[in-house]
């Protein structure tokens, strides 16, 4: 049997998370059944974190076990995208070490949310539409103070399974996503700057996490919080201390990173 890394993007939307719940379907459980029908084998996979429901992925990764004998990841990607539902499809099939870990091995994830003051019935989906551009300055300013290794459970779920609230953050910032207008067949060069994006980058994330920042965030580009209350509100762990989280559909993992010894220099 040999470890693979399979990489998915899905959108969430008809989802529960990564995981099933008790009163959903999970990304995790329709992968594992179409890899089981694909292999002929009882086929499990395990991801290298969890998504609340509705949450996207632009890229997820996930480790399984296979012999795949003669036949070439190109090929089994090719027909495990024809079991996918529409809103789950597979990326890419690389060999890993033995030892390699979907989850333990990661060490750094991406995360995005996105933010329009437009409406549009094509993003709706995908961005939460505000009615006013909030300080993105003074957002920056606040989102300044999550980089560092930090005790985050002022912006966690209350009574969750973890360890320790510690994650060290790399980036955290807002910046604006230049939109092209395609109303205007004379001039479709012209940028719209409705659109904002907030990046975060760490090595691990708790649940809720970043809806969590999100929404508070955004109570300081209101001007309902000052950069030292938000401050204050990272040293409090307190989840009460915190803002609103936002809503799931807006949010997308993005990227997941490993080192480069776990994958096999001649994998396909």
């Amino acid at each position: 049997m040999q470890r693979y890394f399979l990489t998915l993007c899905f959108d969430g939307s008809a989802y529960c998370g990564w995981q099933s719940q008790p009163n959903g379907t999970g990304v995790q459980a329709v992968v594992e059944q179409a890899l089981t029908t694909l292999l002929r084998r009882p086929t499990a996979v395990t991801g290298a974190g969890r998504t609340d429901a509705g949450v996207h992925a632009a890229r997820m990764v996930a480790h399984l076990d296979a012999d795949l004998g003669a036949e070439t990841t190109d090929s089994l990607l090719n027909r495990l995208n024809r079991l996918l539902p529409p809103d789950i499809a597979a990326r890419g099939l690389c060999a890993v070490t033995p030892t390699a870990h979907a989850r333990f091995s990661a060490t750094g994830r991406t995360y995005r949310y996105y933010v329009t003051t437009r409406k549009s019935p094509f993003t709706r989906r995908y961005a939460m539409r505000l009615y006013h551009m909030p300080d993105t300055e003074q957002m920056n300013h606040a989102a300044r103070l999550l980089i560092g290794t930090h005790d985050f459970s002022s912006f966690c779920k209350v009574h969750t399974d973890v360890k320790t609230h510690d994650c060290r953050v790399t980036r955290a910032d807002w910046s604006f996503v230049n939109t092209t207008v395609s109303d205007r067949p004379w001039n479709t060069q012209e940028v719209n700057m409705t659109d904002i994006v907030f990046t975060i980058t760490a090595d691990r994330f708790l649940r809720n996490m970043v809806r969590a920042v999100v929404g508070t965030l955004l109570e300081v580009g209101r001007g309902r919080l000052s950069v030292a209350d938000f401050a204050d509100i990272i040293a409090r762990h307190d989840r009460c201390a915190a803002g609103t989280s936002v809503p799931a559909h807006a949010l997308f993992l993005t990227d997941i990173t490993y080192p480069e010894e776990v994958f096999l220099a001649n994998s396909q």
